[in-house]
Order: C-alpha cells, then structure tokens, then sequence
C-alpha cells in the first residue's frame, strides 16, 4: 500500500502499543488505521476528568490528538463539547480550549474545572451557604431521592446559586460548588446526595425510584452536602491544577453557528457529535435540569431517526467548521460504532463533506477490550455498545 503523504498517518501507521502493529485497509474507498492507541485502563487520565456525564469518551482520546497535532498556544476546539473532556485536556496540555454546546449545563461542567478554587475558599463558602425549608414552586418529588434534611440543604444551596447568577454575582467559588453538586446529585453509593439509584449519568425519573425504593426496601439516608461536595474537590484536584493558558471561550448554542467564534481562528477540533436517537439526553439531565435552573424541554439536542437526516446535520455543521478552521487544520470527528457496528456512520460523515474544503485523510479506528462500566450493564466485547472509537479525520484545504 502507498504511503500515507500526512506526517499524522505516518505516525499512525508507525505506531504500536505493547508491541502490537497497526492493521491499515481500504474499504469502500476509506483508509482505516486500526489499533489500540491509548490504554483500555479505568481512571488513567488527570483527576479532573472524573466527572459523570453520558455518552463522553475518554480523555486519551483528545490528548493522543492534541499532541500530535497541535503545538502548546494552539486552539482546540469542541463544538459538541458535554462534560468538556476536549477543552479540558487542550487547557493541561497548555492549548487554548474553545467549547460549544447546545446545552447550557457543559459550559457549567467544564469552565470551573479549568480554573479550581483554592480549597480554603470552598470550604469557607459552604458554611456560609444557608439551608432551605421551603420548597421551591417548581421542585418536583424529591423526597424519593433526599432525606429531608439533604433536601433542606440542597434547596439553601439552590436558591443561593440561581440568586447570585441572575445577579451577576457568581464567582469561580460558585461555579465550582455547582459544578460538583450537579455530578453529586443522585448516584448508586454513599459519596452521592441521594439513596441508592442510577448510576450519576442518568438520573431516574421520580416513578422509577419509587420502583428502586420499594424494590430495595431503602429510604433516603442524611448525607452531609458540604462534606460531599468537599470530598469530591479533593478527588478532582489529586493530580493538581490546570497550568496558567490562554483565557477560554465557552459558548452555548448549535453548532451550525458560532459567530463568537472568528475566521480561521482554530487549529483544531477534536469531538463527537450526537448519534442516531439512541441517548435521551432530556431525560438523563432532567434532575440536573432542575438544580441549575433550567428547563430540560427548551434544550434541543439533536436527534435523528436515521442516517440520513443525521448526515444534513453533520453537513451544517461542517459549513460552520470550514469557516472557523484554518487552512492546514484539523478535523477529527469520532463516530463510534451505532447499532451493533451496522450502521458505520463515517460513510455518512464522508458523504457530508463532500464539495466542502476539507480533505478526508482517512479513518483512525481505536479498537479496545470493554471496561467494567460497559461489563456492568451486561455488554460484553464485540458483543453489543460501542467497541470502537471510528474517527475520521479531515484536514482543512
């Protein structure tokens, strides 16, 4: 087979893991570069990536990108960004981190984590930071999920952080504190608010848990919210700080159109867009939703029934890449595997792209042993679920 003419799929081809050599091929006109190209390991990235968030993929994924394909002072960019893995790795690794996304709790999971507050300041917030006995006109049931005392302090917590940001008066202490609530509202151990329930990237809805709660015959137990949240801030900053970089951009809205975003002003995007309609985001966020003041039905994430539709969705948004990406730049665009390996959606990102200013340089395929999180919903490896990372990547003409 011909070279590769990039120096990224020189390095491709050239790389090995543990000694095993990358499988390349063509198939229907796509070169694929087939490895496994960051280890299959449970928490092996920076402390701060640990937070819960559905559908995200790991850290390695962005960083083995940035590296290779950026310089330190260089934009990365995530323009479907969740909990902000791509911007948070391009802020460790000294790259600016621009992130997008259509819902307004990514900018809330993703800006604190660049810039942590010193723990004596949390700590001094959260004793000032009074409870709550009167509900809210629109709190749901949440007896099903808090002691009453939990849900005391989660309302006083509530009300102080929804007060200060309509006043403007949020500050990088806040900001954290509602980062680290928002990922300790419900979960399935005693390090969560809650009485025993889903796993944190999905909360239950209210007659779910009533279900669980009479199943497990459990009732909420008192959990101390400040400890928690304390708890959780030393975990996150085991592996320290993020260094000082350039300041980031965090936008909410499509990605179709991003006018704060200038000309030619990225280097490169590293995500992965919404798949078919197979994550109900609405429904895993909702409870989140709620603690951050937002309305769950008034966030649009796309979803589409089939490729098709899906494909006119990635094309808009290359409209937008192709104006914010410099010439020379980078596009890489994860894909994963949808519907058992069925459905190969790099084919319809190809498709998308056609007449467009990029270059399709091929498809790096991440293959990988599943980890205990897919093991523990009874997936096994080549079984069902994602087995891959499908990356296409484009660079820019």
């Amino acid at each position: 087979m011909q070279r590769p003419d990039s120096p990224f799929l020189d390095q491709l081809l050239r790389f090995s893991l543990a000694g095993a050599p990358t499988v390349c091929f063509q198939d229907a006109g796509l070169t694929y570069f087939v490895n496994e190209y960051w280890t299959a390991g449970q928490r092996q990235a920076h402390s701060l990536h640990e937070i819960s968030y559905r559908a995200c993929f790991k850290a390695q994924l962005p960083a083995f990108l940035i590296e290779r394909l950026t310089a330190p002072g260089d934009t990365v960019y995530d323009p479907f960004s969740g909990r902000g893995t791509t911007a948070l790795q391009a802020g460790l690794m000294r790259r600016r981190p621009v992130a997008n996304d259509i819902n307004p709790l990514s900018a809330m999971l993703v800006g604190p984590r660049l810039t942590p507050p010193r723990l004596e300041a949390l700590r001094d917030r959260l004793e000032a930071i009074p409870g709550e006995d009167t509900p809210a006109a629109d709190e749901p049931d949440l007896a099903v999920f808090y002691h009453p005392e939990t849900l005391r302090r989660l309302r006083g917590l509530r009300h102080w952080l929804l007060e200060r940001d309509a006043a403007g008066t949020l500050d990088a202490v806040d900001a954290w504190i509602r980062m680290v609530a928002l990922n300790r509202l419900t979960g399935h151990s005693p390090g969560f608010f809650s009485v025993y329930t889903l796993p944190p990237n999905q909360a239950a809805s209210i007659a779910a848990q009533r279900k669980i709660n009479a199943a497990r015959d459990q009732t909420p137990p008192p959990r101390d919210v400040a400890r928690l949240i304390l708890k959780k801030t030393k975990s996150l900053l085991t592996d320290g700080v993020p260094p000082p970089n350039l300041p980031p951009l965090l936008l909410t809205g499509s990605a179709t159109a991003t006018p704060a975003l200038a000309d030619a002003a990225v280097d490169l995007v590293v995500t992965s867009p919404p798949f078919l309609d197979i994550v109900d985001y609405e429904g895993d966020n909702w409870l989140r939703c709620w603690f951050a003041g937002i309305a769950p039905g008034s966030v649009k994430i796309a979803r589409h029934r089939d490729a098709t539709a899906w494909e006119g969705f990635v094309r808009d948004t290359f409209l937008e890449l192709a104006r914010v990406v410099r010439p020379g730049g980078f596009v890489c665009f994860e894909v994963g595997e949808v519907r058992g390996g069925k459905v190969l959606l790099e084919r319809n990102v190809i498709a998308a792209i056609a007449g467009l200013p990029f270059e399709v340089l091929g498809v790096m395929v991440n293959q990988q042993e599943f980890t205990k999180t897919a093991n523990c919903w009874g997936v096994g490896n080549n079984k069902g679920g994602t087995n891959t990372n499908r990356i296409v990547i484009a660079r820019r003409n």
